[in-house]
């Protein structure tokens, strides 16, 4: 059971970095931030969930009958992450790329102290067993001293695990597996990394965060491990019967010139190649929703509209979708994950190709970090423009990626790649 009381926040902005701070010291963290972006589905301003109680944390072999199991018994919110090789688990796929992060398949726990921040008010939710600390950790969060590292981010030298000939090399035969009929379109990825490398995973997110100003900005450590997200996707979401999922395929970088700027946008918006992207993935997402939606349901709410964020412009569409009362929500995961928008057309061919020709284990990146509710309704990302750390291994990892479809030049999915990179080369560069 839990301990529930709200209070209200003066200044939101310095009680979110406050308590961002405060909570960082715990062993298990989740911080997930939607930096004002309130879209028709947004739920929460900021969550942050600290302090595990019960965890599960397993490989990708019968990860989701574990999960239901542990969602199942807790009954409570449970927050954490499904990496992208839990795939290996549902269907004949391995990931047996190099692995520098060695993050756990998956991993959740339940967190005895919770805050859930709406406008000007925090929910605090507190297991029975803490909520004695309740006032105090309310009092110690906005009187909360951060002592900043003295130094500032010290800039690292990143590699290529994938050379830009190698990359060309890799689209091409990518490209010849789309015109053979083998696939229609698939994601691919290329890792960028720092070794014996030592980072402030808190101030690097700031960072990221404030450079980027993502809808689901998230803030993960789990021990040794950290994720800084600055994603813009959702990668699907349940609210009493309705789903939604809201892929991004399309992407235009960013012009300091108003016309300029606004003129790329109508680009994008008009884009053969870039809708059909888009396109073929609505079509994906729209049959993996209908494996769990009531007959008919499954509606395409959006197509292929652009959004604006600081580094660039994004084309997203939103699908939605209704359940019957009775579908668990773990089943409205599995048969959707991974997310279409980082595989691929038809999903098992792409994911095949994917791993034949990627050099770098995906982990955590594309995957999925998120909540449930003890109502078993539920909110994750995409796990995208994003730094990943292993601290005991001093290794520090970005990845980024593409859609390659017939029409794909390799020098434009190049340039699109660093675009899309900008954003974590420049907090880890300086």
């Amino acid at each position: 059971m839990r301990y529930i009381t709200s209070k209200n926040i003066d200044d939101v902005v310095a009680f979110k970095q406050q308590l961002l701070r405060w909570g960082h010291q715990f062993n298990d963290v989740v911080w997930m931030d939607s930096n004002q972006h309130n879209g028709k589905y947004s739920s929460y301003d900021a969550i942050l969930a600290v302090d595990g109680f019960l965890s599960i944390q397993t490989d990708y072999i019968d990860a989701f009958d574990k999960l239901k199991e542990f969602q199942g018994t807790t009954k409570d919110w449970i927050f954490g992450y499904l990496t992208y090789d839990v795939k290996n688990g549902m269907e004949p796929l391995k990931s047996n790329n190099f692995d520098g992060l060695e993050f756990s398949d998956l991993f959740f726990f339940q967190p005895k102290k919770l805050f859930l921040i709406r406008g000007n008010q925090v929910e605090i939710q507190y297991l029975n067993m803490v909520d004695d600390e309740v006032d105090a950790d309310f009092e110690a969060i906005c009187n909360f001293q951060y002592l900043e590292s003295s130094a500032k981010i010290q800039p690292v030298k990143i590699k290529l695990r994938t050379h830009k000939e190698a990359y060309f090399e890799k689209v091409n035969t990518m490209l010849n597996h789309i015109h053979r009929g083998d696939i229609y379109e698939a994601n691919f990825c290329q890792e960028f990394y720092v070794e014996d490398a030592t980072i402030n995973p808190l101030e690097t997110f700031e960072y990221l965060n404030k450079v980027s100003k993502p809808p689901f900005a998230t803030f993960l450590k789990q021990y040794d491990k950290f994720l800084m997200s600055a994603s813009p996707e959702r990668y699907i979401k349940k609210k009493g019967n309705k789903v939604i999922s809201q892929p991004i395929k399309g992407t235009a970088k960013r012009a300091k010139n108003k016309f300029e700027d606004e003129q790329l946008k109508v680009d994008l918006s008009t884009n053969e190649k870039e809708r059909s992207e888009n396109i073929m993935i609505v079509d994906l997402v729209r049959n993996d929703l209908s494996k769990t939606a009531i007959k008919g349901s499954v509606k395409v709410e959006e197509l292929c509209k652009v959004y604006t964020f600081p580094q660039v412009h994004q084309m997203i569409s939103t699908i939605t979708s209704q359940i019957a009362e009775s579908t668990n929500p773990i089943d409205i995961i599995k048969t959707t994950f991974p997310m279409g928008s980082m595989t691929g057309a038809p999903k098992l061919s792409a994911m095949k190709i994917i791993e034949a020709l990627e050099d770098a284990k995906r982990g955590l990146y594309s995957g999925t970090v998120g909540y449930f509710t003890p109502q078993g309704d539920f909110d994750f990302n995409v796990v995208i423009r994003s730094i990943l750390y292993n601290q005991t291994k001093k290794y520090v990892s970005y990845s980024v990626g593409g859609a390659i479809t017939s029409k794909s030049n390799p020098v434009n999915e190049y340039e699109e790649c660093l675009i899309k990179a900008k954003a974590m080369r420049k907090v880890l560069e300086g």
